[in-house]
Formats: C-alpha cells, sequence, structure tokens
C-alpha cells in the first residue's frame, strides 16, 4: 500500500539544495540531480545493450536508483567528501539507521520493495553491471553540475580538488561503453545537456510557490509514483519498466516548447492537437538525431500517446485500457505501459505541487483552483485496481 509519508518524502528532495557552499545557479535541488542521474543511467545501460550486447535488469537498475535516492533524501545534506568517508567507515551502520527511518514509508508497499532495498544497502557487493551504471551517472550528472559552476567560483579553495576527484572517478568507469562515447562530447552529450535544460524550466511559472519544482525533477516524480503504483498491481517486469521510463520520459518534449500549462492548451479548441503535432515535429528535428537509431522506437514509445495504455502485439502498437492489461497482457510478451496510471501520477505530482505550496502558506488563485479541479476530477477515480481518490484524499486541503 502507497503511504502519505512515502509520496511526501519523495518530495523532499526538492528542498535539498545542491552546491549551496559554492556559487550556483538558484535552486540547484538534488532532486533535479537524482532526475538527471537516471536520464544518464538509461543512456548508459542503453549503450552496453546495443554497442555490447549486454542484459541489463532494468528492474534492477531502476529499483537500485530508486534505493539510492532515498537514501540520499535521508541523509540530506551532507557535504560528497564528508558522506563518502562517512560511508566508507560507518556504512553498515548508517545503512541501517537509514532502513529503521524509511521503515515506516516502505514497509507497507508490495511486491517486496523494501525488502529488496535491505538486501541492496547491506550487500557489499559492488561490482554488479547495474550498480555500475549507476555509480556512473552519479559522477557524470555530478560532473555536468560542476561544470556549470566552475568559471562562477574560480580560485575558491579546494574546486581544483574537486575537479580532479569527478575525473578520476569518471576514469573508473572508462569500461562503460556509454562512459567513452560521453567523453567525446558529441551527439549524445549534447542529447543530454538538452534535457538538463528541463532542470532550468521552473513548473507552474505563473504562480509563486514552494517548493519550487522544475520539469525535470517533476518528471522524476511521476516516474517514481508509477513505479510503486505497478508494484501494488502486480505488473511483470517489463510493465514496471516501461511504467517507470514512461513517467520518466513524459514531459521530454518540453525542453522544446516550455511547459505550457492546461487552461492555455484548452483555451482554444484543437490547440492542444496543434501543440502536439509541433512536439512531435520537433521531436523528429531535434531530439532523434542526437540519439542512436536502434533507440528512436522506445523513445518515441514513452512519449507520443503517453497517456494512453498501451502494448506491442505482432510487431506493432496497440491501444488498450490498464483494465485490459491487467486482465489480458500482464506478460512480458506484450511490453505493456499504463498510460492511464502515468497521468493519474502526473496529476498526482501536480495536486501535491499545489497542496505542500498551499500548506507552506504560498497561495495563488491558480494553485488553489487547481487543486480544487484535480481533487474533483479524481476523488472516485479508480484505475486498474488502484484507489487514486485515497492517494489524492491524502492532500485534500478542507475549505
Amino acid at each position: 500500500m502507497i503511504t502519505k509519508e512515502l509520496l511526501e518524502l519523495l518530495f523532499e528532495a526538492a528542498s535539498i539544495q545542491r552546491w549551496n557552499d559554492h556559487n550556483r545557479p538558484e535552486h540547484f535541488t538534488e532532486l533535479d540531480k537524482q532526475a538527471h542521474k537516471m536520464i544518464y543511467a538509461y543512456v548508459l545501460a542503453k549503450f552496453e545493450e546495443t554497442d555490447r550486447g549486454m542484459a541489463v535488469d532494468w528492474c534492477a537498475l531502476i529499483e537500485g536508483f530508486l534505493f539510492e535516492y532515498l537514501h540520499r533524501v535521508v541523509l540530506t545534506d551532507i557535504k560528497p567528501p564528508v558522506f563518502h568517508r562517512l560511508m566508507a567507515e560507518k556504512g553498515a551502520q548508517l545503512n541501517e539507521w537509514v532502513l529503521e527511518q524509511l521503515n515506516e514509508q516502505l514497509a507497507p508497499l508490495e511486491g517486496g520493495f523494501f525488502e529488496r532495498m535491505k538486501g541492496y544497502l547491506r550487500c557489499s557487493e559492488e561490482n554488479s553491471l547495474e550498480k555500475k551504471i549507476l555509480r556512473a551517472a552519479h559522477y557524470l550528472a555530478t560532473n555536468w553540475e560542476f561544470k556549470l559552476i566552475y568559471h562562477l567560483n574560480a580560485g575558491i579553495y579546494g574546486l581544483e580538488e574537486t575537479r580532479h576527484d569527478i575525473e578520476n572517478q569518471l576514469e573508473e568507469h572508462y569500461d562503460l561503453a556509454g562512459v567513452q562515447k560521453l567523453n567525446l562530447n558529441k551527439k549524445t552529450g549534447h542529447f543530454l545537456d538538452l534535457v538538463g535544460q528541463l532542470r532550468f524550466q521552473q513548473r507552474w511559472a505563473q504562480s509563486p510557490r514552494l517548493p519550487k519544482t522544475s520539469v525535470l525533477g517533476h518528471m522524476l516524480i511521476v516516474a517514481a509514483f508509477s513505479y510503486f503504483c505497478s508494484l501494488e498491481i502486480a505488473a511483470v517486469p517489463q510493465r514496471k519498466k516501461h511504467n517507470f521510463l514512461g513517467g520518466l520520459f513524459h514531459d521530454l518534449p518540453e525542453v522544446l516548447t516550455r511547459d505550457i500549462i492546461s487552461p492555455v492548451k484548452r483555451s482554444v479548441k484543437g490547440l492542444d492537437l496543434l501543440i502536439k503535432e509541433i512536439e512531435q515535429r520537433q521531436m523528429e528535428e531535434r531530439i532523434y538525431p542526437l540519439l542512436p537509431a536502434s533507440w528512436h522506437r522506445e523513445i518515441k514509445f514513452f512519449t507520443e500517446n503517453e497517456f494512453a495504455g498501451k502494448i506491442i502485439k505482432e510487431g506493432r502498437v496497440h491501444f488498450v485500457s490498464s483494465d485490459e492489461i491487467n486482465e489480458r497482457y500482464n506478460e512480458d510478451c506484450y511490453t505493456p505501459l499504463d498510460g492511464e496510471i502515468i497521468r493519474a501520477c502526473d496529476q498526482l505530482a501536480a495536486y501535491m505541487e499545489t497542496y505542500l505550496s498551499i500548506s507552506y502558506g504560498i497561495k495563488s488563485p491558480h494553485l488553489e483552483e487547481a487543486n480544487r479541479q484535480l481533487y474533483e476530477t479524481y476523488r472516485q477515480c479508480i484505475i486498474a485496481g488502484i484507489d487514486f481518490s485515497r492517494l489524492f484524499g491524502f492532500f485534500y486541503i478542507s475549505k
């Protein structure tokens, strides 16, 4: 069962500021770094599959990422050198303390998620491909940030030592095909730079709001919500993978169009369809040329008709409901994706964004109206057996 505390915990990373002892862009948050890290992990994993023929356990990769994300949120804003030393010397004790803190939020989840997290943190084995990809993705995302702040902090004591530490860590992962490719700073590197720009696109840009969240951070929240919903309905591995990655990439076209708010999309009949057409054309012209051709079909699966339920049958995409997937297509061979669940999670994330800000005392007519409308939409909503009225009810604000 998904708890209110777990949903709130995922948002805490939006309030953790990174590089906060350096001159840096405003709102450089842990949530955004983690989202960027997972996109790096996706790229590295795809290169291992397509260039090396390696078998990536995508559920292990996604869950490993979520375990590390939750671990980092609990330990909050410890400086990396201190964090790594603490983990080297007292890692086992710290891990047990983290698990104690997370018991209330994670133990009720279906599918043995918390037990797997315990095994992940207690296991000293660091050589699995998935863990190696996640470590490399962590340092690549950190390096992306560091390159932005490097010139803003010229001459600050310890800056060069930080640069050398990051470079040395990246060299440790040079045996991964993706790390070698990204080191060339060619087209796939440009894709990750473009994705990084979603860190600077603020959600609800027309409204004051706390905590501020970016489009990229929102994408990760939706991915995590979708994954936890997948656990609740005993989804098969391919379905869990696609629901997470579908959530992670659902707003990718906004790097080209920016975050167009729903009232604007609904203001003129047919405008939303025109925006979708422009997004698809821009994706074809600007995003796909930056990625290997063999990845295009999968990215399209995640970003086109992103809120429709889908399966692949006899080589073709078919649109089906999540209830149909539950009844007939919850098998890996159909590569199912629950667009309906991703949409509900997208709107749950938006609803929580309004709730949290209003709870902090920062509100506007836009936020209050969106909060009311979203609650009314989902107050009696069940999708594939998931009671979204219960999840939305956690954050109801009585008038």
